[in-house]
Protein backbone atom coordinates (compact mmCIF):
# COMPACT_ATOMS: atom_id res chain seq x y z
CA UNK A 1 0.00 0.00 0.00
CA UNK A 2 1.20 3.50 -0.79
CA UNK A 3 1.80 5.39 2.47
CA UNK A 4 3.95 8.29 1.20
CA UNK A 5 3.60 10.60 -1.80
CA UNK A 6 6.62 12.72 -2.74
CA UNK A 7 5.42 15.51 -5.00
CA UNK A 8 7.58 18.05 -6.81
CA UNK A 9 6.65 21.70 -6.49
CA UNK A 10 7.15 24.00 -9.55
CA UNK A 11 5.51 22.42 -12.57
CA UNK A 12 3.85 19.61 -10.62
CA UNK A 13 1.86 21.07 -7.73
CA UNK A 14 2.77 24.75 -8.24
CA UNK A 15 2.04 26.92 -11.28
CA UNK A 16 4.37 29.91 -11.58
CA UNK A 17 3.62 31.59 -14.93
CA UNK A 18 7.12 31.00 -16.28
CA UNK A 19 8.83 32.43 -13.19
CA UNK A 20 11.46 29.66 -13.10
CA UNK A 21 12.56 30.41 -16.67
CA UNK A 22 12.57 34.15 -15.97
CA UNK A 23 14.61 33.64 -12.81
CA UNK A 24 17.17 31.59 -14.72
CA UNK A 25 17.41 34.35 -17.33
CA UNK A 26 18.02 36.91 -14.59
CA UNK A 27 20.63 34.71 -12.93
CA UNK A 28 22.61 34.08 -16.11
CA UNK A 29 22.67 37.79 -16.92
CA UNK A 30 23.71 38.67 -13.36
CA UNK A 31 26.64 36.27 -13.58
CA UNK A 32 27.98 37.85 -16.76
CA UNK A 33 26.53 35.81 -19.62
CA UNK A 34 25.21 37.89 -22.51
CA UNK A 35 21.88 36.86 -24.06
CA UNK A 36 22.44 35.50 -27.54
CA UNK A 37 26.04 34.46 -26.94
CA UNK A 38 27.16 30.87 -27.40
CA UNK A 39 27.86 30.43 -23.70
CA UNK A 40 24.45 31.82 -22.81
CA UNK A 41 22.64 29.51 -25.24
CA UNK A 42 24.60 26.50 -23.95
CA UNK A 43 23.67 27.45 -20.39
CA UNK A 44 19.97 27.73 -21.31
CA UNK A 45 20.08 24.26 -22.88
CA UNK A 46 21.73 22.84 -19.78
CA UNK A 47 19.16 24.52 -17.54
CA UNK A 48 16.33 22.87 -19.50
CA UNK A 49 17.99 19.45 -19.39
CA UNK A 50 18.54 19.68 -15.64
CA UNK A 51 15.18 21.13 -14.61
CA UNK A 52 14.21 19.83 -11.19
CA UNK A 53 17.76 19.60 -9.89
CA UNK A 54 19.34 21.66 -7.11
CA UNK A 55 19.71 25.19 -8.45
CA UNK A 56 23.11 25.82 -6.88
CA UNK A 57 24.44 22.55 -8.33
CA UNK A 58 23.19 23.56 -11.78
CA UNK A 59 25.04 26.85 -11.52
CA UNK A 60 28.18 25.13 -10.26
CA UNK A 61 28.15 22.95 -13.36
CA UNK A 62 27.57 25.90 -15.69
CA UNK A 63 30.35 27.97 -14.10
CA UNK A 64 32.76 25.11 -13.48
CA UNK A 65 35.79 26.35 -11.61
CA UNK A 66 34.26 29.70 -10.63
CA UNK A 67 32.31 29.33 -7.37
CA UNK A 68 31.82 33.11 -7.09
CA UNK A 69 29.89 33.24 -10.38
CA UNK A 70 27.85 30.20 -9.34
CA UNK A 71 26.96 31.83 -6.01
CA UNK A 72 26.11 35.11 -7.77
CA UNK A 73 23.84 33.31 -10.22
CA UNK A 74 22.13 31.34 -7.46
CA UNK A 75 21.49 34.44 -5.37
CA UNK A 76 20.04 36.23 -8.41
CA UNK A 77 17.83 33.23 -9.17
CA UNK A 78 16.42 33.02 -5.66
CA UNK A 79 15.85 36.80 -5.52
CA UNK A 80 14.02 36.78 -8.86
CA UNK A 81 11.81 33.90 -7.83
CA UNK A 82 10.98 35.47 -4.48
CA UNK A 83 9.93 38.61 -6.38
CA UNK A 84 7.65 36.43 -8.52
CA UNK A 85 6.06 35.07 -5.35
CA UNK A 86 5.49 38.60 -4.07
CA UNK A 87 3.99 39.57 -7.43
CA UNK A 88 1.40 36.81 -7.08
CA UNK A 89 2.74 34.82 -10.04
CA UNK A 90 2.67 31.60 -8.00
CA UNK A 91 -0.53 29.58 -7.69
CA UNK A 92 -1.54 25.95 -7.20
CA UNK A 93 -1.72 23.66 -10.21
CA UNK A 94 -5.47 23.08 -10.74
CA UNK A 95 -6.77 20.51 -8.24
CA UNK A 96 -3.35 20.10 -6.57
CA UNK A 97 -4.61 21.15 -3.15
CA UNK A 98 -7.61 18.83 -3.44
CA UNK A 99 -5.28 16.01 -4.46
CA UNK A 100 -3.10 16.55 -1.40
CA UNK A 101 -6.20 16.64 0.80
CA UNK A 102 -7.43 13.34 -0.65
CA UNK A 103 -4.07 11.69 -0.14
CA UNK A 104 -3.80 12.91 3.45
CA UNK A 105 -7.39 11.85 4.08
CA UNK A 106 -6.57 8.33 2.94
CA UNK A 107 -3.70 8.10 5.43
CA UNK A 108 -0.94 8.90 2.97
CA UNK A 109 1.79 11.32 4.04
CA UNK A 110 2.54 14.06 1.48
CA UNK A 111 6.04 15.52 1.23
CA UNK A 112 6.80 18.31 -1.24
CA UNK A 113 10.27 18.16 -2.79
CA UNK A 114 12.06 20.87 -4.72
CA UNK A 115 15.37 22.12 -6.07
CA UNK A 116 14.74 25.52 -4.45
CA UNK A 117 16.61 26.66 -1.37
CA UNK A 118 14.62 26.17 1.88
CA UNK A 119 13.86 29.88 2.26
CA UNK A 120 12.34 30.17 -1.20
CA UNK A 121 10.48 26.89 -0.77
CA UNK A 122 8.93 28.05 2.49
CA UNK A 123 7.84 31.37 0.96
CA UNK A 124 6.01 29.46 -1.78
CA UNK A 125 4.27 27.26 0.77
CA UNK A 126 3.30 30.29 2.85
CA UNK A 127 1.97 32.16 -0.20
CA UNK A 128 -0.21 29.18 -1.10
CA UNK A 129 -1.37 28.66 2.49
CA UNK A 130 -0.20 25.04 2.42
CA UNK A 131 1.65 24.95 5.73
CA UNK A 132 -1.01 22.79 7.41
CA UNK A 133 -1.92 20.90 4.24
CA UNK A 134 1.31 18.97 3.71
CA UNK A 135 3.26 16.63 5.97
CA UNK A 136 6.75 17.97 5.21
CA UNK A 137 8.71 19.86 2.55
CA UNK A 138 12.29 19.10 1.57
CA UNK A 139 15.06 20.84 -0.36
CA UNK A 140 18.46 19.38 -1.31
CA UNK A 141 19.99 21.11 1.73
CA UNK A 142 17.76 18.96 3.96
CA UNK A 143 18.77 15.66 2.44
CA UNK A 144 22.40 15.79 1.32
CA UNK A 145 21.98 15.79 -2.46
CA UNK A 146 19.22 16.98 -4.76
CA UNK A 147 17.68 15.22 -7.72
CA UNK A 148 18.44 13.11 -9.73
CA UNK A 149 19.81 11.44 -6.60
CA UNK A 150 17.26 9.64 -4.38
CA UNK A 151 18.22 11.46 -1.18
CA UNK A 152 15.11 13.64 -0.79
CA UNK A 153 12.76 10.70 -1.37
CA UNK A 154 14.63 8.54 1.13
CA UNK A 155 14.77 11.41 3.64
CA UNK A 156 10.99 11.74 3.26
CA UNK A 157 10.67 8.02 4.04
CA UNK A 158 12.72 8.42 7.21
CA UNK A 159 10.97 11.58 8.40
CA UNK A 160 7.49 10.14 7.92
CA UNK A 161 8.30 6.72 9.36
CA UNK A 162 7.26 4.98 6.15
CA UNK A 163 8.23 1.32 6.45
CA UNK A 164 9.53 0.50 2.97
CA UNK A 165 10.38 2.07 -0.37
CA UNK A 166 7.63 0.09 -2.10
CA UNK A 167 5.14 2.19 -0.13
CA UNK A 168 6.25 5.37 -1.92
CA UNK A 169 4.75 7.20 -4.91
CA UNK A 170 6.77 9.94 -6.62
CA UNK A 171 5.37 12.48 -9.11
CA UNK A 172 7.18 15.24 -10.96
CA UNK A 173 7.40 17.13 -14.23
CA UNK A 174 11.08 16.45 -15.02
CA UNK A 175 13.33 13.52 -15.83
CA UNK A 176 15.27 14.35 -12.67
CA UNK A 177 12.14 13.66 -10.62
CA UNK A 178 11.73 10.30 -12.31
CA UNK A 179 15.37 9.35 -11.82
CA UNK A 180 15.12 10.22 -8.12
CA UNK A 181 11.98 8.15 -7.65
CA UNK A 182 13.32 5.18 -9.56
CA UNK A 183 16.66 5.21 -7.76
CA UNK A 184 14.82 5.34 -4.44
CA UNK A 185 12.85 2.21 -5.34
CA UNK A 186 9.42 3.87 -5.30
CA UNK A 187 6.51 1.70 -6.40
CA UNK A 188 4.95 4.50 -8.45
CA UNK A 189 7.13 6.93 -10.41
CA UNK A 190 4.92 9.25 -12.44
CA UNK A 191 5.79 12.01 -14.86
CA UNK A 192 3.22 14.80 -15.18
CA UNK A 193 2.59 16.84 -18.30
CA UNK A 194 2.14 20.21 -16.59
CA UNK A 195 5.74 21.39 -16.43
CA UNK A 196 9.19 21.49 -17.99
CA UNK A 197 9.42 18.06 -19.63
CA UNK A 198 7.07 15.96 -21.71
CA UNK A 199 6.45 12.44 -22.96
CA UNK A 200 9.54 12.32 -25.18
CA UNK A 201 11.73 13.28 -22.22
CA UNK A 202 10.02 10.85 -19.85
CA UNK A 203 10.56 8.02 -22.34
CA UNK A 204 14.33 8.31 -21.83
CA UNK A 205 14.26 7.45 -18.09
CA UNK A 206 12.67 4.77 -15.87
CA UNK A 207 9.10 5.46 -14.75
CA UNK A 208 5.78 3.70 -14.20
CA UNK A 209 3.21 6.25 -15.38
CA UNK A 210 2.77 9.46 -17.36
CA UNK A 211 -0.15 11.57 -16.13
CA UNK A 212 -1.87 14.64 -17.50
CA UNK A 213 -1.77 16.17 -14.02
CA UNK A 214 -0.90 15.40 -10.43
CA UNK A 215 -4.67 15.25 -9.91
CA UNK A 216 -4.60 11.87 -11.68
CA UNK A 217 -2.24 10.40 -9.09
CA UNK A 218 -4.98 9.54 -6.59
CA UNK A 219 -6.63 7.13 -9.03
CA UNK A 220 -3.28 5.49 -9.83
CA UNK A 221 -2.55 5.03 -6.13
CA UNK A 222 -6.04 3.60 -5.56
CA UNK A 223 -5.52 1.11 -8.39
CA UNK A 224 -2.11 0.13 -7.01
CA UNK A 225 -3.47 -0.32 -3.48
CA UNK A 226 -6.36 -2.46 -4.70
CA UNK A 227 -3.97 -4.68 -6.61
CA UNK A 228 -1.59 -5.27 -3.71
CA UNK A 229 -4.42 -5.90 -1.21
CA UNK A 230 -5.86 -8.81 -3.19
Amino acid sequence: MIRLACLDMAGTTVLDDGAVADAFDASLSASGLSAGSGDYDAAVRYVHETMGQSKIEVFRSIFDGDPHRADTANAAFEAAYVEAIRSNRVAPIPHAAETIEKLRGSGCAVVLTTGFAPGTRDQIIAALGWGDLITHALSPADAGRGRPYPDMVLTALLRTGTEAVDQIAVAGDTTSDLWAGSRAGAAIVAGVRTGAHGDADFATVPHTHVLDSVADLVARIDTHNQAVSR
